[in-house]
């Protein structure tokens, strides 16, 4: 049964050479990339979303890890660079009439044809299945294949009439250069949003702080004409003849006009002093004639009781 030396081992069986490297299928890494979300490694549903370096998600899988704020969360490679739910773009794909559905090959009975995908480019009519290239553009998410691109130059979107430009273009699944240039891309476009943001607060701080009045600067009751005026009452009434004589068509110097204005007010005081001192006096006499007639009345009523 062995060993009884009728075999003779090769060389091949006894020496061990190195280890062959195991190559990846094609035709299963094109179906995980273009058939399969990235993050919950579960099949493409609507809505598809794909983010700036090109790979696509379901849109539920992503809502999901960006509301997971647990400790415990473990570390995603394919959506560490996605930080808020606007870093993704959700896609207008348009549906292959050729595909049949999952439903048909649910018992197993049937051949499952890899090369027939779900959506296709609405110019030129290529499967979105891995085998061609495809692109789709930020402003509006709509999915075209990059030779539609190329043949059909245009500035603005095919499907929807969006204008855009070279850089919203981003290509779907591609390659390591393709990464690493929609890489710097994304970087490129982050601090330039962190710098309008910081000039934007900055504005809005400086609106704010000259809106706020200050202490120094005089207000409306200070201030009339572009002048400023005195707080005392004198200051106030000079104010009011400058403006008066201009008024009149007759400029003059202000410092005449203040000679003017004193002297008037000189006046003005003491003839207020004098009706002041006249109606003092009529008060005087009135509530001195109202004595007296109180005392003559009651000087009548004692005579006549005397006498009767």
């Amino acid at each position: 049964m062995g060993c009884d030396g009728g075999t003779i081992p090769k060389r091949h069986e006894l020496v061990k050479g190195p280890r062959k490297v195991e190559k990846v299928d094609k035709v299963a890494e094109l179906v995980a990339r273009w058939f399969y979300c990235a993050l919950s490694q579960e099949k493409l549903r609507r809505p598809i979303v794909a983010c700036e370096l090109g790979r696509l998600y379901n849109k539920d899988a992503i809502i999901e890890f960006l509301l997971d704020k647990s400790p415990d969360k473990t570390p995603m490679e394919s959506a560490s660079h996605i930080k808020s739910i606007k870093n993704v773009t959700e896609l207008q794909l348009v549906d292959n009439p050729a595909w049949g559905g999952d439903k048909e090959s649910i018992k197993g009975d049937k051949y499952d044809d890899l090369q027939c995908a779900r959506f296709i480019c609405p110019v030129v009519g290529l499967e979105m299945n891995g085998r061609h290239r495809f692109c789709f553009l930020r402003n509006c998410g709509c999915v075209f294949s990059e030779r539609a691109l190329k043949e059909i130059k245009s500035e603005v979107c095919h499907k929807c009439g969006v204008p855009f430009q070279e850089e919203d273009v981003v290509v779907l699944n591609g390659n390591k250069e393709d990464v690493e240039i929609l890489k710097k891309r994304m970087e490129e476009r982050r601090l330039k949003s962190k710098l309008e943001k910081k000039s934007k607060k900055g504005k809005t701080a400086a609106a704010a702080s000259q809106q706020e009045p200050s202490a120094d600067s005089p207000g409306p009751s200070k201030a009339k004409n572009g002048k400023d005026c005195v707080s005392s009452s004198s200051g106030e009434n000079r104010q009011i003849i400058f403006t008066k004589s201009s008024e009149n068509g007759n400029p003059s110097v202000p410092g005449k006009v203040n000679k003017a204005s004193s002297t008037t007010t000189t006046k003005r005081s003491i003839a207020d002093s004098e009706d002041k001192s006249e109606a003092y006096k009529s008060i005087f006499t009135t509530h001195s004639s109202a004595k007296r007639s109180k005392e003559e009345c009651s000087n009548w009523v004692t005579h006549t009781a005397y006498y009767f």
